[in-house]
């Protein structure tokens, strides 16, 4: 069974070496082994298999959470959040960027994506600082990393991905993301500061535009942002208060966004609904196609063996959880940089979750440490998404975005550090 196991992966890994897509990959390593060695079942079970990862009531979290945040970006939610947060802050040293990231952490509470929050956040804020100062480069390589936050600060697609990949509730993972996801927001805003008081701001011109955002005074604002703060405590809070499910949840999410962009900010019209429908479609279509696969391709791991052999070889090879764990993250940052989050964890999280826990890895705490580790790579080449995203939405290129990028993503690795090894961020709240 060793080696038709090894088949499974060896003719997944070269498919997509020769840039066959991943869905289309997974069902090549699927075959292969009943075809070539008459193992891992039969066509007619991976055909049923993959009729079943299709037919599931919490796959349509994913499309819903997608259509959510497409409303809420175009409703101009991110802009109104912005300046709650920055008229707090924004006169502080650094104020400006410590703001555009505590607008990431709170929209990506509302779309659970990280490419979404890069795209909502960054199409306001970066004009917005490089018009105080701000170097262009620098606001999108800032945007770029914070835009992360968006799949670790629940409701997280990944997190239900992970979910739906390994049976580990979908509640309990959202829980666990709210600490890490606080955690590296902090760390980003550290040195955010730090470079601004090094590299230094125009002050003046900073006072002047938070002096234009106090002069309607404090409940004139919080008036214009309570809907758009209010939306992840009713999604979270019907949560864990045992209201909804979190497919439930997204379902509310999505009529949420209707009813305050449609209704309240009157930013969306109706006919403007169905290009949203559509662009949430087209980002769903891809991942669609590889979580179908993905339950037969998980049936063939298991049939030929694979989970168990992968769970022998880590548990013989090492002894500790924390050696374990650093293997696992090198390899989780490096396959972050060329594969896409989604078919990453749908594909990583059923093989290696057996394994990690034999060594008394709670399950959360993988799940988070694996999303934390995949969420860096979107901003990160040679395929980080939120770079490409970033880069489109300041007309400046992908890679020259990325260098700047490196001082947060060193943040955000400090602050992945102490959430690997301490697992009390990951399950506090459990």
């Amino acid at each position: 069974m060793a080696s038709a196991a090894l088949l499974v992966f060896v003719v997944f890994l070269v498919g997509i070496a020769v840039s066959i897509p991943i869905g289309t990959s997974m069902v090549l390593g699927s075959l292969a082994p009943i075809l070539l060695m008459g193992k891992g079942g039969s066509i007619a079970q991976v055909l049923n298999n993959t009729f079943s990862g299709a037919n599931s009531t919490p796959i349509l979290a994913v499309p819903l959470f997608i259509l959510g945040g497409v409303i809420m970006a175009e409703g101009g939610i991110s802009k109104k959040l912005f300046n709650f947060f920055a008229y707090f802050v924004g006169r502080l040293p650094g104020g400006v960027p410590c703001a555009v990231i505590l607008t990431c952490l709170f929209y990506g509470a509302i779309s659970g994506s990280g490419p979404a929050t890069t795209a909502a956040v960054g199409s306001m804020c970066i004009p917005f600082m490089v018009s105080l100062g701000y170097e262009k480069r620098w606001s999108a390589g800032l945007i770029a990393v914070a835009g992360g936050l968006g799949v670790i600060i629940p409701p997280s697609i990944p997190f239900v991905l992970y979910s739906l990949a390994t049976g580990v509730s979908t509640g309990a993972l959202f829980l666990g993301g709210i600490f890490p996801g606080i955690l590296i927001g902090l760390f980003m805003m550290a040195y955010a500061v730090f470079y601004c008081k090094t590299k230094g701001e125009d002050r003046a011109l900073i006072n002047q535009k938070m002096a234009e955002l106090k002069g309607n005074g404090f409940w004139a604002l919080f008036k214009e942002s309570f809907w758009a703060l209010l939306c992840p405590i009713i999604v979270l809070g019907g949560i864990y208060a045992g209201f909804v499910t979190p497919t439930e949840a997204a379902v509310v999410s999505v009529f949420y966004a209707l009813i305050v962009s449609l209704f309240i900010y009157r930013s969306v019209h109706i006919k403007d609904l169905i290009p949203m429908l559509c662009s949430s479609v087209k980002t769903y279509a891809g991942l669609a196609f590889v979580l179908a696969f993905a339950t037969a391709f998980g049936r063939v791991l298991s049939l030929t063996k694979a989970t168990a052999t992968v769970t022998n070889f880590l548990t013989t090879n090492f002894h500790t959880s924390w050696t374990v764990l650093t293997v696992l993250v090198i390899i989780f940052l490096l396959l972050g940089m060329v594969m896409d989050t989604g078919p990453a964890i749908i594909i990583l999280a059923p093989v290696l979750l057996p394994a990690v826990q034999e060594l008394g890895v709670h399950d959360v705490h993988f799940g988070v440490i694996l999303v934390c580790c995949l969420s860096i790579g979107l901003a990160t080449p040679p395929f980080g998404l939120d770079l490409f995203v970033a880069g489109n939405l300041s007309d400046e290129p992908p890679m020259g975005v990325a260098k700047r990028a490196i001082p947060f993503i060193i943040a955000f690795l400090i602050a992945l550090f102490l959430i690997t090894y301490v697992q009390w961020f990951s399950t506090a709240l459990l």
